[in-house]
């Protein structure tokens, strides 16, 4: 869980074996900015580390991620495409054989 410390940090904390994280709120300077950035991701630097963040709406975030996950996908499938014209992988007979035998299902008789 996130805890704020007294100079206003927030730290991660185990909780019954697990690290949770609750979402913080944002500072009122910081909400100014992301409303005067009129939608557009805002900027953000953190002073310990110098990394770069982003703040953006978490519909925007949700959109991107949906778009990364389907490139991904086509660049998976394209892989294997790839790989089966290069006369790579298994027969879809024997993928079968192998998902029944980590199922524990029998073999189907020819």
């Amino acid at each position: 869980m996130l805890e704020a410390s007294e100079d206003g940090d927030f730290r991660s904390r185990e909780v019954a074996g697990y690290s949770c994280i609750m979402t913080a709120k944002l500072t009122k300077e910081l909400a100014a900015a992301l409303h005067a950035a009129g939608g557009r991701e805002l900027e953000v630097v953190d002073p310990d580390t110098q990394r770069l963040y982003f703040v953006v709406d978490a519909e925007v975030h949700r959109q991107a991620m949906e778009a990364l996950r389907r490139q991904q996908d086509r660049d998976a499938i394209a892989q294997g495409i790839s790989e089966m014209e290069a006369g790579e992988g298994i027969s879809l007979d024997e993928a079968f054989d192998d998902i029944r035998a980590n199922l524990g299902i029998r073999q189907r008789q020819p």
